[in-house]
């Protein structure tokens, strides 16, 4: 079909499992190396990813690596009981049993079975796919397989495999003593921008394009991949796969921009994902030290996070007097007494101007010495950011206090409560008033400091691979953002979500 047209033998990006397609990224090759680790040392392993990160892929490579002396019971249907799951293991062990065996008949069983085993200087191996999905009780059960032991190593080594729900499980306090047991632990993340240019190359080569054909992924469709798929292989694969077929029915040698919407669309339903601008970003990722912020300021029509005193008001529901006004404003005192003059009664020193700031979020328990912490009453936070547009003052959309400098280097502030293409709209305790953008360039140079609500729970900077409900919430919010159905990660503070 048109695989022959980019030179290629066979589909490259097919989502059927086959180890030969596998990208080893260094941390691909670090989990394939706990795993191995665990056949051949008799630890008891576990791995864990999101959904389509190449756990079930990895475990296939490992299937062939195995040592001549190894024998594998592969679990790839966890949902059972205790009693089943242990026939299952009997059934891929080819250990024989009645089909009525109770759990002691059939632990009797397979112990029987890996002394046996062990005296012929053979190893066994239980794998676990989809271990999230175990029950705790057939946990339990799995756990009193680790007591089958010489007096010199154990006679069973368990891998579980699963989604990062497994992590969450396995902290249960009944799970314990079988959490403890774990003696290597490794999370598979998502590709990085990097690795997803090279996961992209190395399966066209496996699947045959020849080097003189010219790659169908440009540059800057690579990162549109990267950032649509969240460097998932299994929705790479999906993606490029649509791609592939969208430039040969156009006859073209490389995905566009538009193959690639369409591609999107007719995939998701969904127009392709937005990356977030430089104040977007700073708003996520200037509070913590670990470089993700709990903030989420410029949602202007999340009913969650905001009301309606803690988002820009529009300019246009502003009375006709307040406009005219202002259109005047330099046409008579303004010429003569300058622009501090003329809004001396609006502009105001850094104390009094954040507690204007303060009133107007609706905040009552601040310090009046320094209205303005970084720490305000029990959920509210303050910032200042450094813009370098009035577009990225639209987009943040928070009321806040404008810094200006005068011809002197003194600094004074104007409360920003409204903002148009051309005038913000300023007030105090007694005015409002509008003043041109034109105007305020000058003296404006991107100082604005601004409050935001923190969700329940930010206390204190996260870590990476800390737990916190916390990281939920942002994770969410990102999702939100990016207008995705699914969150990158629940609770677990991840390296992906650090990144975005």
């Amino acid at each position: 079909m048109y695989h022959a047209f980019f030179g290629l033998a066979e589909s490259a990006f097919s989502i059927a499992v086959n180890p030969r397609y596998l990208y080893m990224s260094q941390q691909h090759r670090e989990a394939l190396a706990h795993l191995l680790y665990g056949i051949q040392n008799g630890g008891f392993v576990m791995l864990t990813g999101e959904v389509g990160t190449g756990k079930t892929t990895l475990v296939r490579c490992l299937l062939e690596q195995l040592p001549e002396n190894t024998d594998l019971a592969m679990i790839l249907n966890p949902m059972a009981s205790a009693p089943e799951l242990l026939a299952s293991i009997c059934d891929e062990l080819r250990i024989p049993h009645l089909f009525s065996a109770n759990t002691k008949q059939l632990t009797d069983a397979l112990n029987q079975f890996l002394l046996e085993n062990h005296a012929r200087g053979r190893k066994t191996v239980l794998l676990i796919d989809e271990a999230q999905l175990l029950q705790v009780p057939v946990l339990e059960q799995i756990r009193l397989l680790t007591n089958l032991e010489t007096t010199q190593e154990k006679l069973l080594q368990i891998m579980l495999v699963g989604q990062p729900e497994l992590k969450e499980l396995l902290s249960k306090p009944e799970l314990r003593q079988l959490s403890q047991r774990i003696t290597a632990r490794f999370h598979l993340q998502s590709l990085t921008l990097q690795d997803t240019q090279a996961y992209l190359q190395h399966r066209l080569k496996v699947a045959g394009m020849p080097e003189s054909q010219e790659n169908p992924f440009p540059k800057n469709i690579v990162k549109l991949i990267h950032q649509q798929s969240q460097g998932i292989p299994r929705l790479i694969n999906v993606l490029a796969e649509r791609l592939l077929l969208g430039v040969y029915a156009q006859q073209k040698r490389q995905v566009d921009k538009s193959i690639f919407d369409q591609a999107v669309q007719e995939i998701t339903g969904e127009s392709p994902r937005k990356p977030m601008n430089k104040p977007q970003k700073a708003l996520l990722q200037g509070v913590l030290v670990t470089a993700v912020v709990l903030l989420i300021a410029w949602f202007n029509k999340s009913e969650v996070l905001f009301d309606s005193n803690h988002s820009l008001s529009s300019i246009a529901l502003v009375s006709s007097s307040s406009s005219s006004e202002s259109s005047s404003s330099l046409s008579s005192s303004g010429a003569s007494l300058g622009f501090f003059g003329s809004y001396a009664g609006l502009l105001m020193k850094k104390n009094p101007a954040e507690q204007l700031l303060m009133n107007f979020a609706g905040e009552t328990t601040f310090d009046l010495a320094k209205p303005c912490a970084v720490r305000v009453g029990q959920n509210r936070r303050c910032q200042t950011d450094n813009l370098t547009s009035w577009d990225q003052l639209r987009e943040l959309n928070r009321p806040g206090l404008l810094t200006l400098i005068d011809d002197n280097k003194e600094s004074f502030y104007l409360l920003v409560i409204g903002i148009n293409d051309r005038k913000i709209l300023v007030r105090n305790h007694q005015q409002e008033r509008l003043i041109d953008t034109k105007v305020l360039a000058t003296y404006w140079q991107g100082e604005y400091t601004f409050t935001w609500a923190a969700p329940v729970g930010f206390d204190q900077e996260l870590l990476e691979n800390s737990q916190s409900p916390v990281v939920t919430w942002v994770a969410e919010q990102f999702a939100r953002m990016d207008q995705q159905s699914q969150p990158l990660t629940q609770l677990v503070f991840t390296e992906n979500l650090k990144n975005v």
